[in-house]
């Protein structure tokens, strides 16, 4: 997956970068909704004994009214409108009401104090400062913009749209103006970072790459729009709202842009970056100013980067160069370019994040711009935005708590089973694939086998010995100081990626995504999936729920993420995770072809009540290949238990009409049940590497025959297709 977002204002672009570049892949939950209100039992076993064809005794036998069941049968009952045929809209059917999002219970965690009679670990007491820090707006209100303004000015020679005239360019320089904000893990114009080496997955090498733009994408800066308008609206507020010289506002705000579309022009869009991968060149530190051939100097603006990690680059370090076109085209841009814009750009796109830091009435500048991105006005409780401002931040030593209160243990031996169950299925689809000639397949079928797994949480989390998550945080020291910790922890993220690059790889290792992270993740460098504690819970599994539940929920996620090696992206990389060749030309072909239907398909998508927005099928493919794949694997698996444990799988109360089959794929699509503003659709569909949570349902169910058997579909009605796209 690549994709760009800002958590708080952690930098975490650079991490995105590091997601494509190491092909790691997150599920990435559009919409987890569901209700949680319960219904008692003895309405629900009157709703049971009043469905058609069943009588009152059987709900003493066939039903399941454990506490679980309830829960899942309501939140499945306020789901589904069954005024609506699943054959022909299978997602309207699966979603038809608003249902409120879960998440992790993890506002409390933080907040309270600890209940342990025993001295709380450090780290511990670290993450709380830095959460209190967060939600004391009224301290965050007394220190005002002194600290922002005065690094501005000290550290980073000033910002011309708040100086005015008085703005001394003289003592301009780029490179050193781009190495002091890289020290706060701001990656502008271009990226660099230290990422494991694609050719060689035991090595680490150095990316460099594009970087961000500050609408995201090139498509946004196209045409004249209410975004665009709301973006420059964003810059020239901000600026008078932190300086009484507002002279040249007007004519600086104008040249930000200017210059920020003029770079999009050259930006990669992700779609173009999946195509043109192959264009990637991988080099020395010493040859790449060849290769590049620009008046950039950009052999010195690594050394001297890698040296605030305290690392010593030589000639020969590897370097892998992405978007080398983007390079040649900015940097000669860049040459005709003032110096006054190009601070001022530079520094905008600093601001941009360092709003969110400031007195409200300064976050309330960026909060109006990123309402016309999202489209809604509904903002987040302050509790919430620091408790995933701290999860982000320090989301080892949060997960310390959140395992102990909320995992339970027996989900990991459960979510095991289930992943050798579907690896299983999966090795039986390749090995049944009709279009793989057997060296390919044998070599497919291997790479399965060897995919490592990652459940719940690492195994120090469970020990009482902290010494890890005291050494891994011991530089996490807070004060009260909201601005100043959040500075801290950039610093010392951009030190630790500089200082990676000398470190080992450690393959067997957990991956950098904490477990209180409700997503799933496939890393095709390390062949290694990945499931945090924070999916393992409703509606993607419970330990007490049936199995057709478990496996339409977690066990296509599991089956989502092995497809992942072997989508448009991961069947580059063989088993050991190096991007090698290792199919025969004759497989990639038939491949090809067979994802190009995939492409196609998901391209003629459109968002139902909104015509006008399409699907991007070439930026999506990866993920629908993996969405496609995952259901396949999945049902197949249930199909092969319920084979050999029948009868044990109970029926839900209120839903003894539906057979585990069909709970199996309505939990499934319930998954994907979410609401979108247009300006998010937009969003999504712009910048995503997934389709809208509709797409996800529609398109793999559209494609599998077993969808159709389950339900009693006919070929063609609006759910099942004629001509179904087959990968895998």
């Amino acid at each position: 997956m690549g994709y760009t977002m800002r958590i708080g204002t952690i930098e975490v672009k650079m991490d995105d970068q590091q997601v494509r570049s190491c092909s790691k892949r997150p599920f990435i939950l559009v919409g987890i909704l569901f209700s949680v209100s319960i219904i008692p039992t003895i309405v629900l076993a009157i709703l049971y004994a009043n469905e058609k064809n069943a009588k009152p005794t059987d709900a003493l036998n066939d039903i399941c009214l454990s506490p679980y069941c309830i829960k899942a049968a309501n939140y499945l009952i306020d789901s589904i409108d069954q005024s609506v045929e699943p054959c022909e809209d299978f997602y309207q059917f699966s979603c038809g009401s608003w249902l409120k999002n879960t998440k992790i219970p993890n506002d409390d965690l933080l907040s309270t104090a600890s209940t342990n009679n025993t001295t709380e670990p450090q780290f511990l007491t670290n993450a709380r400062t830095l959460y209190r820090s967060c939600i004391d707006e009224m301290k965050i209100e007394t220190d005002g913009v002194d600290a922002i303004l005065s690094l501005i000015d000290k550290n980073f020679d000033g910002w011309p749209i708040l100086q005015g005239s008085s703005w001394n360019s003289s003592a301009f320089n780029l490179t050193n103006l781009l190495l002091k904000l890289q020290q706060y893990s701001y990656n502008i114009i271009y990226l660099i970072g230290s990422f494991t080496d694609e050719k060689n997955s035991s090595a680490t090498s150095i990316y460099m790459g594009q970087a961000s733009l500050g609408l995201l994408q090139r498509q946004y800066y196209e045409n004249e729009t209410n975004i665009t308008i709301a973006y420059r609206q964003f810059i020239s507020n901000l600026a008078r709202t932190l300086t009484n010289d507002t002279s040249m506002i007007d004519q600086d705000v104008k040249e930000i842009f200017d210059f920020d579309k003029n770079i999009s022009k050259y930006h990669w869009t992700v779609a173009e970056q999946r195509a043109r991968n192959n264009e990637t060149v991988q080099t020395t530190v010493g040859n790449m100013s060849r290769i590049l051939n620009t008046t950039f100097d950009f052999k010195n603006y690594l050394y001297r980067a890698y040296q605030f990690g305290n690392v010593t680059l030589n000639d020969m370090d590897t370097v892998s160069l992405h978007e080398i076109d983007f390079f040649k085209q900015v940097s000669a841009l860049i040459d005709k370019t003032s110096p006054r814009i190009l601070q001022n750009y530079i520094l905008w796109y600093f601001m941009m994040d360092q709003a969110a830091l400031m007195p409200k009435n300064i976050r309330a500048i960026k909060e109006k711009f990123e309402r016309t991105i999202r489209g809604t006005s509904a903002e987040q409780p302050r509790t919430t935005e620091c408790s995933s401002l701290v999860n982000t931040a320090m989301g080892f030593a949060v997960s310390k708590l959140y395992i102990k209160k909320y995992f339970d243990e027996n989900a990991r031996n459960e979510s095991l089973e289930m992943i050798e169950n579907i690896r299983n299925s999966f090795i039986n689809i390749l090995d049944k694939s009709t279009w793989m000639d057997n060296t390919s397949k044998v070599k497919a079928i291997e790479k399965v086998k060897e995919i490592e797994q990652h459940i719940g949480y690492p195994d120090y989390l469970g020990s009482e010995n902290n010494t890890k998550l005291e050494n891994d945080y011991a530089a996490y020291v807070f004060d009260t100081s909201y601005i100043h910790n959040i500075w801290k922890i950039q610093v010392i993220l951009s030190i630790e990626n500089f200082q990676l690059f000398r470190k080992p790889v450690l393959r067997k290792q957990w991956e950098t995504v904490p477990p209180t992270i409700i997503n799933a993740f496939y890393d095709a460098s390390k062949n290694q999936i990945v499931f945090p504690a924070g999916i393992l819970q409703m509606p993607f599994f419970d330990k007490n729920a049936p199995k057709y539940l478990n496996y339409g929920g977690i066990g296509m996620v599991i089956g989502h993420e092995i497809t992942h090696g072997f989508d448009d992206n991961g069947r580059q990389f063989d088993k050991d995770g190096n991007r090698i060749p290792w199919w025969t030309g004759e497989t990639i072909e038939k491949f090809n072809n067979r994802k190009q239907c995939i492409i196609d398909q998901y391209k003629n998508f459109s968002v139902s009540q909104h015509l006008f927005i399409q699907s991007n099928g070439d930026q999506t493919q990866g993920e629908d290949i993996a969405d496609n794949g995952g259901l396949k694997a999945s049902f197949y698996a249930y199909q092969n238990w319920a084979k050999n444990n029948a009868n044990i799988d109970k029926k839900l109360p209120g839903l003894t009409n539906y057979s585990a089959e069909q709970l199996f794929f309505i939990n499934f699509a319930h998954v994907w049940c979410v609401k979108m503003t247009d300006s998010a659709a937009f969003n999504q569909i712009l910048t995503g590497v997934h389709s809208l949570g509709e797409f996800r349902v529609t398109g793999p169910t559209s494609n599998f025959d077993e969808f159709d058997r389950a339900f009693g579909c006919k070929s063609g009605q609006g759910n099942s297709r004629v001509k179904k796209c087959v990968v895998w």
